[in-house]
């Protein structure tokens, strides 16, 4: 067994303002992606402006933040919010969801898009590129908070995590912040280089779709479910489910993009 790291979840505190490593994940991951996102519209003689993605900026962060919020409120613990409303808006308390972060952030791009007239699968491929960066500081700060700990076991690897109880149990976010955010990006970075990808309107948005969606499925087997939620249709959880939609839709993108030859990087 590994000795778990125990990291304060709050970086400084001023009196009653504090800054947690959770916030400035999502800060971390946005801005870094932002950057790579710019740098790649240069590279390939995007058309769009520069100050216009420091406008997207702000569209992306609402769709993750509404969106992320949102989505655990229906899908993770609906019936506690419903009977209690306000807390819906302490997201410093946690509970973001990843499948609603990612519908808010399809909506506030489709709609981008339309304002400044760029073909959606043209962004949504550079987007696929940078998105990695969130899921990867997203996880770590789950890891330092302690929370979304993995299921028993006996591996070497294994953690007894603050809020876990005396059980060693699996780091599934490190398993997580690995397979979602390294492994995926690195595959995107290298689908880069290949003409014969880039050529493929949308091809890119379909394997991030795809790698996300079998990844987290995966490491659903070694992750512990939300208490309020449990295990469902034959004994898989939420995230299971909530990803058979993206795995799906990821080889959609990935069929109809070879009737694509528009080089969109």
């Amino acid at each position: 067994m590994i000795a778990y790291p125990h990291i304060d979840p709050v970086l400084v505190k001023i009196g009653p303002l504090a800054i947690r490593w959770y916030s400035l994940a999502y800060i971390a991951g946005l801005i870094l992606g932002l950057i790579v996102l710019k740098r790649l519209h240069k590279k390939y003689n995007s058309k769009l402006k520069s100050a216009n993605l420091d406008d997207y900026f702000i569209w992306v962060t609402l769709g993750v933040i509404l969106g992320g919020r949102l989505g655990y409120v229906l899908f993770y613990d609906f019936s506690y919010f419903i009977h209690n409303p306000v807390a819906i808006f302490k997201v410093w308390h946690g509970g973001m969801s990843f499948h609603g972060g990612l519908s808010g952030v399809i909506i506030s791009t489709y709609i981008f898009c339309k304002k400044h007239q760029i073909p959606f699968c043209e962004f949504t491929d550079k987007l696929a590129i940078v998105a990695p960066f969130g899921l990867f500081f997203g996880r770590i700060a789950n890891f330092i908070n302690g929370e979304l700990w993995g299921r028993p076991t006996n591996v070497p690897w294994a953690m007894i995590f603050p809020t876990g109880g005396n059980t060693p149990r699996h780091p599934s976010q490190l398993y997580e912040a690995f397979l979602e955010g390294i492994l995926t990006f690195i595959v995107l970075f290298s689908f880069i280089h290949i003409k014969a990808i880039r050529q493929r309107h949308g091809m890119l948005t379909g394997v991030f779709l795809l790698m996300y969606g079998s990844s987290r499925f995966f490491v659903e087997f070694f992750r512990q479910p939300d208490a309020q939620v449990g295990y469902l249709i034959m004994g898989t959880t939420m995230g299971q489910l909530l990803s058979l939609p993206l795995i799906f839709f990821g080889i959609i993108f990935i069929f109809f993009s070879f009737k694509s030859t528009k080089n969109i990087l």
